[in-house]
């Protein structure tokens, strides 16, 4: 079987030279006759019409063979087109039911054994059915002539598909003119109608459709649709070109005009603006005093740009890196104000307390004035050790509980050296080239947040804050967390590489603080680089004296109220501290201040009154009622046993919670509530088992446990909770339930409890101790080998507060329980 090679339809070509159409007429009227049977020859990706001259390519041995046997005989084939042009073999079921019967014109035998054939259609043919498959397909065939109208409406079609085939012609280059020329002189419907499908481009379905269809109307309709929807294409295209080419030429023009104009220039002495930009560039490399090898870079890249034409992309690419690399502070720096009595002061105007992050800066600068005034001797010290290179900077990390002032002491610590002061936030930053910057490949690409700090800041020596490092994230762009390691770590930042500068800057002289509220977060390799201090809450003594000397003044200031127009007595700033704020910070003392200045105010501005004095018992009349109760919320709710005080650490400071724990008739179920972590479950089913295994020493009957259900409960239900320091809360209250003794109402406690009873230490001792001193409790029991961390509560709470330390379960409930049996 013969078919056509697998090229696409437009790469058939049917144009012949030889045959014009008085040859094709003359073959029609003098045409061999047609016998009822003819051999198939499947063809691929193309449609033979009658009328027409069609070259094809034979490569399939079957269809050699076929060729072969018709050659040497009448000369006449079927010619069917194939539904599928990617079949190689294909069946009867393969080829449409209509095709042309073709007479080989002229056969050429190519030296790789395939046979070029010129077929030229005679007449159209539908299948009747196929009489052999081998060697090769034969089918008998039926004549299925074409009906030609001779009507307006088909005069009207044939010159409309005339004239849309030149205009094709005038915008499409394939077309030679001849071939045009020989279209316009056919005057019969029929021949235009197949001449041009012949030659115009369209799917193998759409040049069947004309084949098939009976009318000579309906194929010209189908055909000029097709001519019509070819010439808006062809006219998009050359649109499309010639706004291309347009583009070109524009560009083009301006380089020719931009050439012509620098050499006016240089022909009146004048330099032209890339030259002037050029120098600049230069001298700013001679002042920027970077790097050797900072300086090799930017003059190579000078040198890129020099010889580029402003109008090319990488001009501007060259040029926006050279402007950043040349603006980061490579020298520049501030002079370290070494006066230590003059920073202690300017730490003490800006901060009450705090006295341990105090006492670290001044030994900071303490360390920088000695090594300046002994810069010499240190240097011939050091320049024997060869691994090891002398360290300038300090990494801080404050932890602490929201409202302290971590932030704000970044900007105090910058006043007191008389450095630059800079401050990013890493809050939910989850893309690694923020801090290391992108590379200078991507469109729009800039350094990191380092850098672009430092560039704004224009000195290489700041305070440099970084916000909220315990709130990163990490994703598919990366790891900034990773990122900070160099940044952080006093060995290697000296040589920080950002990915869009490329070349080392040096961030040693930098003095990195960085800030978060809890340290869990924080990846261990990252939180080994830094120096942590942790900021405590503060004390009820010192949040009066923060509001008198800072917040006050500033609310008062804010709300546009002159000096004395209002005055906070001691007993209303501590009854607005006590009544409505419960925090470690002062940031909500700070707003109920405002809120009573804002109430001033309007009096004030209505003439209601000139000056105002507020006491303890003028907060109510402007905060309304009190949203914490003191002291006797505690005595209330540990009136019946099986409540118990615990105290608790969180990221917001220190706080206490109630475990209650209820007993019921049942069957030694044991049920625990409150959003408890895994933790606390297994510390709660400790502290029971515990208790259970002293009962006797407890006065606790055994049919107690036997009869009851136990539920233990810690309220607040909607917030998760965990962690082992509730473990003896827990054995207080549910050895007070079972024993009928209830807790004393001035006692809290904290401390990990094992199966044996012993109590083991525990974390955040200052910040549980302030959350007691805050409630008003005037004992805690603490496991006793927590006695040291005591040393770092304030000497004021430590008098108000009596400490009682255990070491077992038996030592707590005696301190805890009251002796006297209450149902």
């Amino acid at each position: 079987m013969s078919e056509k090679k697998k090229e696409p339809t437009e790469a058939v070509i049917p144009v012949l030279d030889s045959l014009d159409s008085e040859e094709i007429q003359e073959t029609d009227t003098k045409g061999p006759e047609i016998p009822e049977e003819l051999p198939i020859l499947p063809l691929r990706g193309v449609v033979v019409y009658p009328h027409t001259a069609v070259p094809l390519t034979i490569g399939q041995t079957r269809s050699i063979q076929l060729v072969d046997d018709v050659v040497q005989g009448d000369r006449l084939i079927g010619l069917v087109a194939s539904r599928d042009p990617e079949l190689e073999l294909p069946g009867p079921e393969d080829l449409y039911s209509f095709g042309t019967v073709g007479s080989i014109q002229r056969l050429f035998r190519a030296p790789d054994g395939t046979i070029k054939l010129i077929v030229h259609g005679l007449a159209r043919f539908q299948i009747e059915e196929y009489s052999a498959l081998e060697p090769y397909l034969k089918a008998r065939i039926n004549l299925d002539p074409e009906i030609v109208e001779e009507t307006v409406e088909a005069e009207a079609q044939v010159r409309a598909a005339k004239d849309q085939f030149e205009k094709i012609a005038e915008l499409s280059t394939s077309l030679p003119r001849e071939v045009v020329g020989s279209v316009v002189l056919l005057d019969d419907p029929l021949y235009v109608a197949y001449t041009i499908a012949n030659y115009q481009r369209m799917d193998i379905d759409q040049s069947q459709k004309i084949l098939e269809e009976e009318s000579t109307i309906v194929k010209l309709q189908i055909l000029n649709t097709i001519l019509t929807r070819e010439i808006d294409v062809l006219t998009l295209g050359q649109q499309i070109q010639q706004e291309a080419r347009t583009e070109i030429e524009k560009v083009q023009r301006e380089y020719y005009l931009r050439e012509q104009l620098k050499a006016i220039k240089r022909e009146l002495g004048e330099s032209d603006e890339q030259q002037v930009e050029i120098e600049e560039f230069r001298i700013r490399i001679e002042d920027a005093q970077m790097t050797e090898e900072a300086e090799k870079k930017a003059r190579r890249e000078l040198d890129r740009l020099e010889k580029l034409p402003t109008a090319a992309a990488e001009y501007g690419v060259i040029r926006t890196y050279l402007d950043w690399m040349l603006s980061i502070p490579w020298s520049k720096m501030t002079e370290d104000h070494m006066d230590l009595a003059h920073a202690r002061v300017v730490l003490d105007e800006d901060h009450y307390g705090l006295e341990d992050i105090k006492e670290r800066i001044l030994e900071y600068l303490a360390v920088r004035k000695l090594r300046h005034e002994r810069g010499d001797d240190l240097l011939e010290e050091q320049s024997k050790d060869y691994i090891r290179q002398a360290r300038e900077g300090v990494i801080l990390c404050f932890i602490g509980p929201p409202g302290v002032g971590k932030t704000s002491l970044g900007r105090s610590i910058a006043r007191a050296m008389g450095r630059k002061f800079v401050r990013i936030t890493l809050g939910g930053v989850h893309d690694e080239a923020e801090i290391r910057g992108h590379r200078r490949t991507y469109i729009g690409s800039m350094p990191g947040r380092i850098l672009q700090a430092l560039r704004r800041i224009e000195s290489r020596n700041p305070v440099f804050m970084l916000d909220e490092i315990d709130k990163m994230g990490t994703d598919f762009r990366g790891d900034p967390a990773s990122a900070l390691l160099e940044v952080l770590d006093p060995e290697q930042n000296r040589e920080f590489r950002d990915h869009y500068i490329e070349e080392a800057f040096d961030l040693s002289s930098v003095m990195f603080i960085t800030t978060a509220n809890w340290l869990d977060t924080i990846p261990a390799p990252l939180l080994d680089r830094m120096e942590v201090i942790r900021l405590s809450g503060y004390t009820e003594k010192e949040k009066v004296e923060i509001a008198k000397g800072y917040l006050i003044p500033r609310q008062i200031i804010e709300n546009g109220l002159r000096k004395g127009e209002v005055i906070f007595g001691d007993d209303a700033v501590l009854e607005i501290i006590r009544s409505y704020t419960r925090e470690a910070g002062v940031r909500n003392l700070e707003r109920e201040i405002g809120q009573v200045c804002r109430k001033v105010a309007a009096q004030v501005a209505e003439g209601k009154v000139s000056e105002l004095e507020i006491k303890a018992d003028m907060v109510k009349e402007y905060l309304k009622r009190p949203r914490y109760l003191g002291p006797e919320e505690i005595t209330e709710r540990t009136a019946v046993p099986g409540v118990a005080t615990g105290l608790a650490w969180t990221p917001a400071g220190g706080d206490v919670l109630f475990i209650e724990a209820t007993a019921m008739a049942g069957g030694k179920e044991f049920m625990m509530t409150g959003s408890l972590g895994q933790v606390m479950q297994e510390s709660a089913r400790a502290a029971l088992s515990h208790i259970r295994t002293v009962s006797d020493r407890l006065g606790i009957e055994t049919e107690f446990w036997a009869d009851h259900d136990i539920h233990l409960h810690v309220p607040a239900g909607a917030q998760p909770k965990d962690g082992p320091s509730a473990g003896v809360t827990m054995a207080a209250a549910i050895a007070s339930l079972a024993t009928g003794r209830i807790v004393r109402s001035d006692v809290g406690m904290t401390g990990e409890i094992t199966l044996r009873g012993k109590v083991l230490p525990i974390g955040g001792v200052k910040e549980k101790v302030l959350a007691a001193h805050r409630f008003g409790l005037k004992k805690i029991i603490l496991p006793r080998r927590n006695e040291n961390d005591l040393e770092d509560v304030p000497e004021e709470i430590r008098k108000q507060i009596k400490f009682i330390l255990v070491d077992s379960v038996e030592e707590l409930l005696q301190a805890a329980l009251e002796n006297k049996r209450k149902k």
